[in-house]
């Protein structure tokens, strides 16, 4: 029931919330939810702060792990591994508007940011690229297919 390349990059591209895993040395995996953005063939981008616990375990070339899946049957999943390809400065108008309009649509994604404005002051958001270089993926609505 595994998805085809392209049926995988279009369901990783929807609107779904990320579960990311971050190797954390001595202790299990850093996983948490993500707000995310990837258009097919290119890479999954994410802001954090630069000074929470997940910018910090963040590095360039570190391998993460990003999941994302449906909550109502038939189950869907795609799982992503990769290395993170760059961390850099976001940009309010170039990242962070567009991922919180992406979630929350456009009048409470304007208010989100605006919100959000001094915690993004106070620490410096960055903008984390993740290349996804290895794919799993179920559609169990394959098996009721037909």
């Amino acid at each position: 029931m595994p998805m085809t390349k392209d049926e995988r990059e279009k369901f990783l591209a929807d609107l779904h919330v990320g579960v990311l895993a971050i190797p954390n040395p001595g202790r299990g995996p850093l996983t948490v939810p993500v707000w995310y953005a990837y258009e097919p063939g290119g890479e999954i981008r994410f802001i954090t702060d630069r000074v929470s616990r997940k910018g910090g375990l963040l590095a360039e070339g570190l391998r993460v792990s990003l999941c994302a899946q449906t909550e109502q049957p038939p189950y869907k999943y795609v799982s992503i591994e990769g290395p993170v390809s760059a961390i850099g400065p976001s940009d309010v108008e170039r990242d962070g508007r567009p991922i919180a309009r992406r979630y929350l649509g456009p009048e409470l994604g304007d208010r989100y940011v605006a919100a959000t404005a001094g915690d993004r002051a106070a620490g410096g958001s960055i903008l984390v690229r993740v290349r996804p270089e290895r794919w799993l993926s179920v559609d169990y609505s394959k098996e009721f297919a037909g």
